[in-house]
């Protein structure tokens, strides 16, 4: 008979279900059942007549139903300081299906991050550190003896499902003396293996204008909401030509919060200049998870809704654009016969602070909560 998520509704946009008169495509708003045989979905129905024993009804809760959450930037080797975290406290049990730790492992630590996750509930895929040291140190760019080519290359033959692109973190306290060297190391790598760049950018040197004129098609800026003097737009408020340009030419612009790399301003400025919204992440680990100011993901998701943003578009940021940037568009399907990966949310009236990296305070008149994800067939609460 099954299993069934019970009274949840379907974002406008966010199913690939095709529309039967026994299985309706579900706009915003209307409710349905999703009955599951084992970890896949046998159909969706109209609320009320799924058959089969029932792993969670929102029956009276206006829950949401999406494709499960995938944050594109967390910290998730749990014994790495300050950088680190468990994979589950950062993943399902926060509503977050996939994760993709952004280079906390080089090749001398990716075997062990490898095997973290293959005990975890939460889908673990990684950026590869170019420097084999990753985050063991925090100025891990800064001498280039540390950036072996050989074992980049060898790290990847071994875990090519795994590893889903490159990080670099070209900013002052990591590159110290070396600049824009390692960048440029780093284009070398991603041009003989392949796989595209996740780019962290921060404090000066070297200039932003620098970093970016460097990026391709694919690699990805993380952070750029930061609001460091050495940030995307000038002192005009508007967005550096050079922003611009990568953008067009296809560059991938993820949030990454962080401790350190979110301003309200910086993000104000973006909304109203039409910069696109491609991929919200958290850039969550122990410490930030905590004290704040990132707390969860869907504290982080809460400030996007508040930005103005509708919530169609702040779900499609964490499901459908991080998938198609993967090339999992998979794990963006509900559908009849797709894998069940799921995230189930509320969105909540009622006043909530939110505090950005550099202190300052908004007040949400509504905030996003999760209340489980669907994952291997069975339903995980928050």
């Amino acid at each position: 008979m099954g299993t069934v998520l019970r009274n949840v509704r379907l974002l406008e946009g966010h199913t690939s279900q095709p529309s039967t008169a026994d299985s309706p495509v579900a706009g915003r708003g209307q409710a349905v059942d999703i009955v599951f045989d084992g970890e896949r979905i046998s159909r969706i129905v109209p609320a009320g007549t799924g058959e089969g024993d029932t792993l969670w009804d929102g029956a009276g809760s206006g829950a949401y139903v999406s494709s499960g959450w995938i944050d594109m930037h967390v910290h998730a080797m749990s014994e790495l300081h300050p950088y680190g975290d468990e994979i589950d406290e950062i993943g399902v049990k926060h509503g977050v299906t996939t994760i993709v730790d952004a280079g906390s492992c080089g090749a001398d630590r990716i075997g062990g991050l490898y095997e973290a996750g293959k005990s975890s509930a939460t889908r673990l895929l990684a950026f590869l550190n170019i420097s084999r040291i990753g985050l063991e140190r925090i100025d891990e760019l800064s001498r280039l003896e540390w950036l072996d080519e050989t074992l980049v290359h060898d790290a990847i033959r071994q875990y090519p499902e795994f590893i889903v692109g490159l990080k670099a973190r070209i900013s002052r306290s990591v590159v110290k003396e070396q600049g824009i060297e390692p960048l440029k190391i780093a284009r070398r790598l991603s041009a003989g293996t392949g796989l595209p760049l996740m780019v962290h950018i921060g404090s000066a040197p070297p200039a932003i204008q620098e970093v970016l004129r460097l990026l391709e098609r694919r690699d990805i800026v993380t952070h750029y909401l930061n609001g460091k003097p050495n940030n995307v737009f000038g002192v005009d408020g508007q967005p550096l030509p050079e922003l611009l340009d990568a953008v067009a030419r296809g560059v991938h612009l993820d949030v990454g919060h962080g401790t350190a790399s979110f301003s309200f301003d910086i993000a104000e400025k973006a909304k109203l200049a039409g910069v696109p919204l491609h991929t919200i992440s958290t850039d969550i680990y122990r410490g930030n998870r905590l004290n704040g100011p990132v707390h969860s993901m869907s504290a982080v998701l809460t400030k996007f809704l508040y930005l103005g943003y509708s919530i169609e578009e702040v779900i499609r940021a964490v499901t459908v654009n991080a998938a198609s940037w993967l090339g999992r568009p998979e794990l963006a399907e509900i559908r009849a016969g797709a894998k069940a990966d799921l995230t189930v949310f509320t969105v909540e009236q009622g006043e909530q602070e939110l505090i950005d990296s550099e202190g300052a305070k908004r007040t949400a008149e509504q905030y996003i909560q999760p209340k489980g994800v669907v994952r291997n067939g069975s339903f995980i609460a928050c």
